[in-house]
């Protein structure tokens, strides 16, 4: 049975959430021994106002995951039996979110379900990559090393991201914040100035009528293009979800000048990575790459690695799909994935492609912010500027008149 419960730790912070056991006393029983003072405990089939909860915006970020990988890693290969160390990470996590997965997960695993089988109940937190790397290390007995393995990988992928995002956010940023001061100016400003400009009675420089003109426009129709915009970005979210809009998105993604190039080397990096991961755990190959491709992050490249896991199934190599794909995977790659299968070395090489890629990720992104940034100054400049004289231009002509 389940049972809601709300209890608070020995340090006053409240916890909800569901716990199975067979009768009542057993589910207080089994809060106990994680330390909790239980203040409630009900039938699941009722559902009290304190166990629902908005979960919109609860999120396990991948920080989180790096740390937990690396923990349990930590604690498993130090001799903790692996349901202690679950339990422990329980009382350490301070994501209400993930410690509610994470007390799931420790009671799945206490009743007797393997470690990969009680994760891959979270498919939003933990990826299938991460499921068959747990499921291979327990079949190994190298639960310990695949653990860290995946907080190795983890935190590569992690900073990548970080990387990536972080040279998207300083150009958005201003030009958000652009945006939002032209739009307040038009509003507000330009309203004002016009009344005193349009006195004068001369006739007005063009750059002063195309201002007066967008501000009148923005004033007038302005809610009709927010609504319009908003409709499209929640129509472009949904069509996102959909097989066709999400590989739409996706090959967008490739095109784009300048990120697109930043994009293939992100996706080249991960494939990478994850394959030699999973071949490091012990997968085979058709498993590795079917997983890969799940976990790569765009449907091109997903489609790409699935027709060579295709080929690998009979007898082919996944070299041999790559090159017909050069615009994906350069043949600087082809060619070191066709060493290392003839070599028996594919996994060494996948790791050295991968290093490779993350630092040109590295580079790229570090030369696109120094360059971005004079860029944006500038055109900042030049839009306030021009803004501003078509405000002053009748002004001065209108104080010359005179």
């Amino acid at each position: 049975m389940k049972f809601n419960y709300l209890a608070r730790t020995k340090e006053g912070e409240i916890q909800t959430g569901i716990v199975e056991a067979s009768d009542k006393e057993s589910a207080i029983t089994t809060l106990h021994s994680y330390g909790l003072i239980v203040i409630k405990v009900e039938s699941v089939k009722k559902t009290p106002i304190f166990a629902k909860k908005i979960r919109i915006f609860q999120k396990v970020k991948d920080r989180d995951l790096v740390d937990f990988s690396r923990q349990l890693s930590l604690m498993v290969s130090s001799g903790i039996p692996l349901l202690e160390a679950l339990q422990s990470l329980v009382k350490q996590t301070e994501n209400d979110y993930f410690k509610e997965i994470l007390f799931k997960i420790s009671k799945d695993v206490e009743g007797g379900v393997s470690l990969d089988r009680a994760l891959a109940k979270f498919p939003n937190v933990f990826s299938s990559l991460y499921v068959n790397l747990v499921k291979s290390g327990e079949v190994t007995g190298q639960l310990a090393e695949t653990l860290r393995y995946l907080a190795d990988h983890l935190e590569k992928e992690y900073y990548l991201k970080s990387k990536v995002k972080g040279a998207m956010v300083y150009p958005i940023f201003v030009l958000s914040t652009l945006v939002l001061v032209g739009v307040f100016m038009l509003y507000t400003v330009v309203p004002k100035l016009i009344k005193i400009v349009e006195g004068v009675g001369q006739e007005l420089p063009l750059p002063t009528r195309i201002i007066i003109g967008t501000s009148n426009f923005v004033r007038e129709w302005g809610w009709v293009i927010l609504i319009f915009l908003v409709i499209i970005g929640i129509g472009a979210w949904y069509w996102k979800k959909t097989a066709k809009g999400g590989m739409f998105f996706d090959e967008l993604k490739l095109r784009l000048p300048i990120f697109g190039k930043i994009y293939r080397k992100v996706y080249l990096a991960r494939f990478c990575e994850n394959l030699s991961t999973l071949l490091k755990g012990g997968l085979l190959i058709l498993r590795a790459l079917n997983v890969s491709g799940n976990v790569v992050g765009n449907r091109v490249y997903k489609d790409i690695i699935c027709e060579a896991r295709d080929e690998v199934r009979i007898g082919n190599t996944m070299s041999s799909v790559f090159e017909k794909y050069p615009e994906q995977f350069p043949p600087v790659v082809v060619q070191m994935i066709k060493t290392g299968e003839k070599t028996g070395k594919i996994e060494f090489i996948l790791n050295k492609l991968s290093e490779f890629y993350s630092k040109e990720v590295d580079n790229i992104v570090s030369n696109l912010s120094r360059f971005i940034e004079p860029v944006l100054i500038i055109g900042l400049g030049l839009m306030v500027g021009i803004l501003v004289a078509s405000i002053l231009m009748p002004i001065y002509n209108m104080t010359t008149a005179f």
